[in-house]
């Protein structure tokens, strides 16, 4: 067995969601909870098929997100794995719907924040270990962060 990592490719003002999922359906389910939450929101999905012909289903509402979440599905490579890259709306918004399609097994990661994922590679094939999200924390929030959090929270409109 051999470990890599694979950097992900975040759109532009945008977001990726990486998961798991275990049927052909899944790129159909994936976009029609996409668009049932937020209809106004751009994406594409990519879904690595895990048998028969072994493709890379794709759909979406954007031609150069689709392209961009097939990139990263064929960077990944690792079956059953689905990415969702996505503008105009937040994973915040979509993730339960998500997470409720019946095919769908877990999540990775969802974030706009440079991803690794972690491809653990054998004579069958390849499969995901895990993500690295990000950085790591340089300290523990004080008042000023804490009142900075709050703010932002508010402005965008997820508190009130």
């Amino acid at each position: 067995m051999e470990l890599k990592t694979v950097a992900l490719e975040i759109p532009e003002n945008g977001n990726i969601i990486l998961g798991q999922s275990h049927f052909i359906k899944t790129v159909e389910d994936v976009y029609e909870a996409i668009v049932n939450s937020v209809p106004q929101m751009k994406f594409g999905v990519a879904f690595c098929e895990a048998s028969g012909a072994c493709l890379i289903r794709a759909d979406g509402n954007d031609d150069e997100l689709k392209a961009l979440a097939v990139k990263n599905a064929q960077a990944v490579a690792a079956g059953h794995t689905f990415v969702v890259c996505m503008r105009e709306g937040y994973p915040i918004n979509v993730l339960t719907r998500i997470k409720d399609v019946p095919e769908v097994v877990g999540l990775y990661c969802a974030t706009a924040n440079p991803v690794e994922v972690v491809i653990a590679e054998t004579a069958q094939g390849r499969g995901v270990m895990g993500v690295i999200d990000g950085f790591a924390p340089k300290g523990v929030e004080g008042a000023g962060e804490i009142e900075w959090r709050h703010s932002l929270l508010r402005k965008i409109g997820y508190k009130r």
